[in-house]
C-alpha cells in the first residue's frame, strides 16, 4: 500500500517513556509531507510528459510506417512505369522497323518500276530514231530521184503553154 501525504499527516505515534521530541517529529513529518507531495507532483508531471512523448512516438511511428508504405508504393509504381516504358519502347522500335521495311520495299518496287519504264523509253527512243532515220533517208532518196527533174520540166512546160 502506497502512502499519501494525508496518511503521513494523520499518522499518530504512541508515546513512550523516553520518546522523541514531539515538535521535532512534527517538523520532520511536515517536511516529509512537503517533500512527498513534491515527489508525487513531479511523478505526475513526469507521467504526463511520458504519456505525451509516447503519444508523439506513436504518431511519428505511424508517420514512419506510412512513409515506408508510400516509399514501397512509389518504388513499385516506378518499376511499373519503367516496365511499361520499356515495353512501349520495344513496340515503337518494332513498329518503326516494320515501317522502315515497308518503306524500303515500296522504294524498291518503285525503283524497279522506274528502271523498267526507263528501259521501255530507251527501246521506244531507239525505235523512234530508227523510224525517223528511215523517214529522212526515204525523203533524201526522193530528193535525189530524177523524178523531181521530170516534174519540174513538166510544170515548166505547162506553164509555158498556158501563157502562150
Amino acid at each position: 500500500m502506497t502512502l499519501t501525504p494525508l496518511d503521513i499527516h494523520n499518522k499518530e505515534f504512541n508515546r513512550g517513556f523516553r520518546g522523541y521530541d514531539e515538535d521535532q517529529v512534527n517538523e520532520f513529518l511536515d517536511q516529509v509531507i512537503k517533500d512527498y507531495e513534491t515527489v508525487i507532483r513531479e511523478k505526475k508531471e513526469l507521467q504526463e510528459t511520458v504519456n505525451q512523448l509516447e503519444e508523439k512516438l506513436r504518431y511519428f511511428s505511424d508517420i514512419e510506417e506510412t512513409l515506408n508504405k508510400s516509399i514501397l508504393v512509389a518504388q513499385e509504381t516506378a518499376d511499373d512505369v519503367k516496365r511499361n516504358a520499356s515495353k512501349e519502347a520495344r513496340l515503337i522500335v518494332k513498329e518503326a522497323e516494320k515501317n522502315a521495311d515497308r518503306i524500303i520495299n515500296e522504294a524498291l518496287v518503285k525503283s524497279r518500276k522506274v528502271a523498267m519504264e526507263i528501259e521501255e523509253l530507251k527501246k521506244q527512243s531507239a525505235v523512234y530514231r530508227t523510224r525517223f532515220r528511215m523517214l529522212i533517208e526515204a525523203q533524201l532518196e526522193m530528193l535525189s530521184n530524177d523524178d523531181w527533174d521530170e516534174l519540174a520540166d513538166s510544170i515548166e512546160k505547162e506553164h509555158i503553154e498556158e501563157n502562150v
